[in-house]
């Protein structure tokens, strides 16, 4: 027998003279779908415009309406839309007498459900740590009431009975494994250097099928689910270019809005894999209603890891699911793209179904032309791999 769902509340917060991307339905519908990729269901949704935020982050008329509809719904847990203050989140649950959680917890807790290698785990469980950390007050009070289910799966389970001091020992271990982690990884790194490969890195909104490309293009069986970061570890496949020149293609962790800083910090080893590229393709979901939004996100994100001027292709990824509608977003998408971009990024975005195949060999083609304004003729050597 499997447990009952979770029950959750949705809470989400816009906060007036600012000007916002994503309007409050859209940012709701988004933490809905994290927390159904979390295991929870959704029964209902509070929503306040805001000039500031207080100590329970809504205001109090807020909260009793947040309590009487948890009692109505006979929901289990309340989640916010946006990272809490340790005090808030504690003023909170004093008022609700109930657990809460913020979006950073939530997708932590997607995060430690997807995680599948050694590096995938500890990777997670330092995030974990580090967001509980200054979240114990001097006491667990605050997590004995939470249990078990979603935002305490992890540490959340297994430290509770510790302090301080273990859970920073705790921390600096891990640290230290993935120190040995990234000095591995640098090895491999510079062997592919040497090697004088071209590097290709798929980037992304999570679910705009970066991994279903990957393997339409690699012929690998990478998971590629319909659920928001199914893919958290680094892969590389060796493929070729129609020179038959070869090329190092590898698959990284989707981004999403309002990613803590703490947790893209936690992924450093991963995110690695973009600094040794020498272009970046930037994978779309062109079906997506928020396509225009998603993509200014992941340019935001590439600029805080100081990539924006890295060469990229944009990839507009679901033709075969495109309306006329699509159409139309596709050139919104397109002229979304800043008019600073890099020399070498094309001026439009290239079409394709990963789904189906469709257009990958002119994909390719495009991979290839860019490659050898950026360095010149590529070399034919050795046979195509897995690396």
């Amino acid at each position: 027998m499997e447990p009952e769902p979770e029950k959750a509340v949705l809470v989400a917060v816009e906060m007036n003279r600012r000007e916002h991307l994503w309007s409050l339905d859209d940012t709701l519908a988004e933490l809905e779908y994290l927390a159904n990729t979390a295991g929870a269901q959704v029964v209902g949704n509070v929503t306040q415009r805001a000039n500031r935020l207080g100590s329970t982050y809504v205001g109090s008329g807020k909260v009793d309406e947040i309590r009487d509809m948890m009692a109505e719904l006979e929901a289990d847990v309340v989640i916010f839309d946006d990272e809490l203050t340790p005090s808030q989140q504690r003023n909170l649950e004093n008022a609700l007498n109930s657990k809460v959680i913020d979006r950073t917890a939530l997708i932590l807790d997607v995060f430690g459900q997807h995680a599948s290698t050694h590096e995938g785990k500890l990777q997670v469980e330092l995030a974990q740590h580090e967001y509980l950390l200054p979240r114990l007050a001097g006491q667990w009070s605050h997590l004995e009431r939470l249990g078990g289910g979603i935002g305490t799966r992890g540490p959340g389970e297994t430290q509770i009975e510790t302090d301080r001091r273990l859970v920073r020992n705790r921390l600096q271990k891990i640290k230290s494994e993935l120190d040995g982690v990234r000095k591995r990884r640098n090895i491999h790194m510079e062997r592919r250097k040497k090697s004088t490969i071209p590097i290709a890195t798929l980037v992304g909104y999570t679910n705009a099928g970066k991994s279903t490309l990957f393997n339409a293009l690699s012929d690998s069986k990478v998971t590629a689910a319909n659920q928001l970061f199914s893919t958290l570890d680094p892969v590389t496949r060796r493929i070729r270019l129609p020179s038959g020149a070869p090329l190092l293609l590898s698959d990284t962790v989707g981004f999403i809005q309002k990613l803590s800083p703490s947790v893209v910090a936690a992924f450093r080893a991963t995110l690695e894999e973009l600094n040794e590229s020498d272009i970046l393709l930037h994978v779309i979901d062109v079906t997506h209603p928020k396509a225009q939004e998603q993509t200014l996100v992941v340019q935001k994100t590439l600029e805080e890891l100081g990539l924006e001027d890295r060469p990229r292709l944009l990839v507009m990824n679901k033709m075969d699911l495109m309306s006329v509608q699509d159409s139309e977003r596709a050139d919104d998408v397109d002229s979304a793209v800043p008019s600073g971009r890099p020399i070498h990024e094309v001026s439009s975005g290239i079409l394709v179904s990963a789904a189906k195949g469709w257009n990958l060999d002119h994909l390719l083609r495009e991979v290839e032309e860019l490659l050898i304004s950026i360095d010149g003729p590529l070399t034919v050597v050795g046979s195509v791999g897995t690396k």
